[in-house]
């Protein structure tokens, strides 16, 4: 385009403000009539229940640094046998017996594991002893250093 002076004008590349400015005005003012009007909303958090008693005996199945299974009754360390994953089933039944000779099926089950083993082989643990209609398996959780 040329000027009646023979100039070139340049059209100019900048945003309108004010229309925008408007419309951020008229926004504001609705959200600040409406936000009276939302009444706020509760959020119900899942409750917990009261915790059962603590079991009297627990059978316990240690994975060590070499992947070797042991089974033992609770936390003692001298009546420990050694197992597979074949016979793992069999070797939790019979401790569970010595633990609750008349409640095999209520007898907890904790999985401690080193923490260098890869979890891969907890879950087999897990597995198998699941397939042997043991439903009570847990896992042995150890906070702090």
């Amino acid at each position: 385009m040329t000027s009646a002076r023979g100039r070139v004008r340049r059209t100019k590349n900048e945003i309108n403000m004010v229309p925008f400015i408007d419309v951020m005005l008229v926004l504001l003012i609705i959200f600040m009539v409406t936000a009276p009007l939302i009444s706020p909303s509760q959020i119900e958090l899942p409750s917990v229940g009261q915790a059962t008693a603590a079991p009297k005996g627990f059978v316990q199945v240690l994975i060590d640094k070499e992947e070797q299974i042991q089974v033992r009754q609770g936390s003692s360390s001298r009546d420990s046998r050694s197992a597979t994953l074949r016979d793992l089933g069999e070797q939790v039944r019979t401790v569970q017996s010595l633990v609750s000779p008349t409640e095999t099926a209520q007898v907890p089950v904790v999985i401690t594991a080193d923490k260098s083993i890869r979890y891969e082989t907890v879950v087999k643990v897990m597995d198998t002893l699941r397939r042997t209609g043991i439903e009570r398996v847990g896992l042995s959780v150890q906070t702090g250093g």
